[in-house]
């Protein structure tokens, strides 16, 4: 009697938890989801503290560098698709090959060109401390570049799903 009574609790506490974790696990609770990565651009707005002026222009230069990168992205992607379409073809024309490669090449230039520029940009935007402050940030994100997620790419990707640079 005292192995079954031992069993019966052992099956009642399994029961609770079970159900305690299927509830939790298929409720819909709209204040259970996960929180949105911060995007590179509230990050850099945050840190630097930008008055309503300085956010007005940021905003303005961060979408006109958005609408460039995104444009140099699709060519960047048709160019591509161009090149492996040639794996199809019986003969390689190593001419072709080598022409598509180097425009890939001066695409990839130009957005490393674009986002120079941009930070640039954001520079101009800054008073002297918050030049500063941006200096650290773009210091902090160069050094931290081998790491996922993390570095110079992070501050430069406009589509917010990379995450900035850790604070030190």
């Amino acid at each position: 009697m005292k192995k079954n009574f031992i069993l019966y609790i052992l099956l009642v506490f399994l029961i609770v938890v079970n159900g305690f974790f299927i509830y939790n696990h298929m409720c819909d609770s709209t204040d259970r989801k996960p929180k949105k990565p911060q995007q590179p651009t509230n990050f850099i707005v945050k840190e630097l503290k930008f008055s309503k002026e300085q956010l007005a222009q940021y905003k303005e230069s961060n979408q006109n560098h958005k609408e460039t990168m995104m444009r140099l992205s699709a060519d960047i992607k048709n160019l591509k698709d161009v090149l492996f379409n040639k794996l199809s073809d019986v003969s390689v024309d190593e001419e072709a090959v080598d022409s598509i490669t180097s425009l890939l090449g001066q695409k990839e230039k130009e957005k490393r060109i674009s986002v120079f520029y941009h930070f640039k940009e954001i520079q101009k935007i800054c008073d002297a401390k918050q030049k500063e402050k941006f200096a650290q940030i773009i210091n902090d994100a160069l050094h931290n570049k081998g790491k996922k997620d993390e570095g110079i790419d992070a501050l430069e990707a406009s589509d917010g799903k990379r995450k900035p640079p850790p604070k030190k």
